[in-house]
């Protein structure tokens, strides 16, 4: 959780951290199913009879089955269009997105990619053909609510569309290549300084194409 979140999340009533909460554990239910017999092979009334609510529970939450396991999608959408418009007098949206992305590698965040642990979640995503395409939708989402934001809070952005998709496909790059090795085998620890350097070098690309 970044800085911003949690200041966020304290300011929460007690009813949106209990269906904050609920959510979770629902998705936190599916992908131990998942896990165990596959994403395909699980239905969503097995789902909500895990998680002990009912399947329209499960619907109010995660309008698909996919969004159940890629559940941090709406999370990076938020986390990078709030980095944007919430960065700090004098800071440009490349740097406050680059400060985010380091903090995220610090945090060994999920979409960092930096984690021992995450190998296991991507081998279910790259055996599932339905998984596969709802995270390519979720980068095409990712860039297109980016793309807003610099069109909203960017002063001078003649070409947000261009902006968001070079963005995107800078850390998606980044975060790829460290997926790639993790799962060849290499180790989070092995990797972390590498993954550092290469979001340096993406950033100074951006800003070196975008100035």
């Amino acid at each position: 959780m970044t800085k911003d979140q949690a200041g966020q999340e304290a300011g929460l009533s007690l009813r949106e951290r209990k269906k904050r909460a609920t959510r979770q554990r629902i998705s936190d239910v599916a992908t131990g199913l998942f896990a165990a017999r596959g994403f395909e092979e699980v239905t969503i009334a097995e789902v909500a009879q895990a998680a002990e609510v009912s399947a329209m529970t499960v619907f109010n939450y995660f309008p698909r089955k996919e969004d159940l396991f890629l559940d941090r999608i709406p999370q990076a959408i938020e986390l990078f269009t709030e980095a944007v418009r919430r960065r700090s007098s004098g800071e440009t949206p490349l740097g406050a997105l680059r400060r985010l992305v380091l903090e995220l590698l610090d945090q060994h965040h999920p979409l960092s990619a930096v984690d021992d642990d995450f190998p296991a979640f991507w081998r279910i995503v790259i055996a599932s053909p339905a998984l596969r395409a709802r995270a390519r939708e979720g980068v095409e989402e990712l860039e297109a609510a980016l793309a807003r934001t610099f069109a909203e809070t960017v002063p001078g952005c003649t070409d947000p569309d261009f902006a968001a998709a070079l963005t995107v496909a800078a850390y998606r790059s980044v975060y790829v290549t460290t997926a790639r090795r993790l799962l060849a085998g290499e180790t989070a620890a092995a990797l972390v300084d590498g993954h550092r350097s290469r979001v340096h070098k993406a950033f100074d690309a951006l800003e070196a194409a975008l100035r």
